[in-house]
This record gives C-alpha cells, sequence and structure tokens, in this order.
C-alpha cells in the first residue's frame, strides 16, 4: 500500500514537473502538435518519452529502496538487526512475581549466531536469551530454567509492564512479543517496510542471477537454450495460429454462410482460456511438443481470427463502392481495398496475441518441459528461488516488448496508411 501511494505521488509529481512546469521548454511544433483531435487517429498521441524514462527509473527505485539494494541511494527503514531486551514479569500460583529479562540477538538470516550470555539472576524467574533472524520469530519456553513453571501453576502477566493475558500481543522496543495460548513467548523483531529476500530480492541480485546461469546454465540448459525454445515456440503457435485465423476471418467477413457456420465456435472458444486446454492438449497430442506448439496455436487462432473478421466488417462503405464504380473486380476489390483496410486491425490483433501466447508459454512449459523460461521459472519457484523466478519474468517481458516494438516498426513501414485514410 505504502508503495503504490508512493507510486502514485511521483507520477502526479512527474507530471506536474515535466508536462506544467517545463511546458515553455518542450513545447513542439510538428505536424502532429498541432492536430486538434485526437480521438480515432492513434497518430496524434505519442509517448512522452520523459514519462517512459521516470516511469522505468521509478519502479526501479522503488524496488531497490523496498529491498535494500546497493544500487539506489535511499531505502526503506530495514529490519531490526542487533541486541534488544525485553522483561517479563511472572507470576506465581501463591500470587507472587517477580521479573525476568530476556536478551534477544536478531542477525541477518543466513549466518550462524551464538546466544548472548547472560546471568540469570536471583529471584524465581530467571533471566534468559534468545537468537532469532531479521523478518523471523522465535518462540521462547521462557520457564526452562525458572524455579516456577507453567506446570506449577505460574503465568506470565505483564510485558515491560503492559499487562497481558494468553492470546495477547504487545509492542516492545524493537518487535513485538506475543503470549500463545499456552503462556509461551513469541519474539518477532520489528520488520521494518523493506521486503524479505525471499518475497523479493533486490535488483542486485537478480542481475547476478542472469550472469550466473548464462555461464554455468539451470537445469542443464544455458540461460540462452531457455529463451531459445520458449521463443521457438512462441513463434511457431503464433505462425500458424496467423496462418489459420486470418483466411478465416476473412471468410467470416465476407461470408455470410461462413460467419454463421464458424461465429459459434469462434465466440464459444474465444473466452476459453488457454490454461484450461491443457489437460486436454495432453490427452490429444501427448507431453511433447506438439502438444505445446498445438497450446500456443490455439491461443493464438481466436485472437487472429476475430482481428481479421473485424477488419474485413470495418472497411467503409464508400470505399467499396468507389472501387466498384471505377470497375474493379472482386479480386481487384479483395487486393486494393479490404486487404489494406483490414491490415491495421490484424497487426493491433496480432500485437494482442502474441503477448498472450507469451503469458501461456509458462503454462505451455509445465507439460514435462526440460528447457524453457517457463520451465525455468517453475523449477525455480518450487525451491523458492526467488531471484531466478523474477529473472525470467523481466526477460520474458522484455523479450515480449522487443517483440512488440518489432511488430510496430513492421506495421508501420507496411500499412504507412493506419490514421491518415
Amino acid at each position: 500500500m505504502i508503495i503504490l501511494i508512493l507510486y502514485i505521488a511521483i507520477f502526479i509529481a512527474s507530471f506536474a514537473l515535466i508536462r506544467i512546469g517545463l511546458r515553455k521548454f518542450m513545447r513542439r511544433n510538428d505536424f502532429t502538435s498541432l492536430k486538434t483531435v485526437t480521438f480515432g487517429d492513434e497518430s496524434a498521441v505519442r509517448p512522452d518519452r520523459w514519462a517512459s524514462v521516470i516511469s522505468v527509473v521509478t519502479v526501479f527505485v522503488l524496488w531497490g529502496a523496498f529491498t535494500g539494494s546497493k544500487w539506489v541511494p535511499v531505502h526503506a527503514p530495514g529490519p531490526f538487526i542487533g541486541e534488544t531486551s525485553f522483561t517479563y514479569t511472572l507470576q506465581g500460583p501463591d500470587g507472587a512475581t517477580d521479573d525476568a529479562t530476556v536478551h534477544a540477538r536478531v542477525f541477518e538470516v543466513g549466518r550462524n549466531v551464538d546466544p548472548p550470555e547472560i546471568a540469570p539472576g536471583e529471584g524465581f524467574a530467571k533471566n534468559d536469551s534468545i537468537v532469532v533472524g531479521a523478518w523471523r520469530s522465535e518462540l521462547l519456553l521462557m520457564d526452562k530454567n525458572d524455579d516456577v513453571t507453567r506446570k506449577d501453576g505460574a503465568r506470565v502477566v505483564a510485558i515491560d509492564g503492559q499487562p497481558v493475558s494468553p492470546g495477547d500481543t504487545v509492542r516492545v522496543a524493537d518487535g513485538t512479543v506475543a503470549i500463545t495460548s499456552k503462556g509461551s513467548l513469541n519474539f518477532a523483531p520489528a520488520k521494518g517496510m523493506q521486503m524479505e529476500p525471499i518475497w523479493l530480492p533486490p535488483p542486485e541480485s537478480v542481475v547476478s542471477r542472469v550472469g550466473e546461469i548464462a555461464s554455468q546454465g539451470y537445469q542443464n540448459f544455458t540461460l540462452w537454450e531457455h529463451l531459445y525454445w520458449s521463443l521457438f515456440r512462441v513463434i511457431v503457435g503464433f505462425f500458424f495460429g496467423a496462418l489459420v485465423g486470418i483466411p478465416l476471418g476473412y471468410a467470416m467477413g465476407l461470408s455470410d454462410w461462413f460467419r454463421g457456420w464458424f461465429d459459434p465456435i469462434v465466440e464459444f472458444m474465444r473466452p476459453v482460456p488457454p490454461l484450461a486446454l491443457i489437460p486436454l492438449v495432453i490427452i490429444w497430442a501427448g507431453i511433447g511438443e506438439t502438444g505445446k506448439i498445438i497450446l500456443l496455436f490455439l491461443a493464438a487462432l481466436w485472437i487472429m481470427t476475430i482481428s481479421a473478421r473485424a477488419g474485413v466488417s470495418g472497411v467503409a462503405i464508400s470505399k467499396v463502392h468507389a472501387a466498384y464504380s471505377l470497375g474493379a473486380s472482386k479480386w481487384q476489390l479483395m487486393r486494393y481495398v479490404i486487404m489494406p483496410n483490414s491490415l491495421p486491425e490484424i497487426f493491433t490483433g496480432a500485437r494482442v496475441a502474441m503477448g498472450v501466447c507469451w503469458g501461456t508459454v509458462v503454462a505451455a512449459e509445465l507439460v514435462a518441459a526440460e528447457k524453457g523460461a517457463g520451465m525455468m521459472i517453475m523449477v525455480a519457484s518450487r525451491f523458492q528461488l526467488t531471484d531466478i523466478v523474477i529473472m525470467g519474468i523481466i526477460l520474458i517481458g522484455i523479450i515480449g516488448y522487443g517483440i512488440d516494438i518489432l511488430m510496430r516498426k513492421a506495421e508501420n513501414w507496411l500499412v504507412p496508411w493506419k490514421g491518415r485514410v
């Protein structure tokens, strides 16, 4: 919640500084900047590069600040590490009370630390010591060395002077102490606002994993082999999905018979998530590469079909009438009117389908895959190797974003008339 609030605050501050404060110095005077109508014209709204840079930097800084990264200059308050203590009051069966101090040594997880040596004291409640890792908690059987124990009827009635009973939790100097239902003490040092590495490692840990797996490999394959096989499966599945889906979409957009025949099938399969088809694909095609390709093919097929159908249906009727009035044949109408005007919709669908395929490849590689980015992520998650999981997610996102950029460039080259006619 705090991270979200900070993110929104940075967004508002950046917008105010860049778009309002520096407006005079950044005003464009090109043709696009002079357009007054932007709705329906994609070329009139272009991404602000300053906003993109600040957005990426903001995400990186917040990531580093809340994970204690050495790569960022500011950090959120971290977990307590060091020496601390609290006092509990033990009440005997006769009503007499005595205080004992618990000395706690909080250490970084992964280190070997000995408990502090302390004198037991002279009362029937003896001083004690514990060691506990940061972000962890430790159960203290405080009466294991007391002269009067819980079996004798003794019970803890106060922590640092605060009255307590079983089930209560009280705040002490550097953490909290909970009283269990059986009367034991559970000490949890203050966790601060930083994320534990097992949940979210710092950026440098993720980057170091890239170099390690790129040189040494993971699960018998190098990083590049994992990424190659994921990319290969996505491209092949998308290719066949487009190869079948685009002609089918054209047929549905041009023929009422094809539309009536295939529309129930397409509209039925469109909302079905590809993940739901995994058991059926295993039954049909086994657990080899064919099954993975089929799953990605089905993920792309319906999207490409609908985008091609929408492209054909969206052609302005005035253009069709103009072509016929000039003596165009049906083939010429298809070649020079319908196909050029439907390509923008098809490219939009292709970008969406490629994103869905990348999202599906992780699930596709669950089907007994020996290599692939999805397999790497899933295996790492079983061993709680969060840095490898995040590394795989980031690399999949970077590759997917790179493919989307290439598809945009191809669209600009192949469909230069988009937004202009």
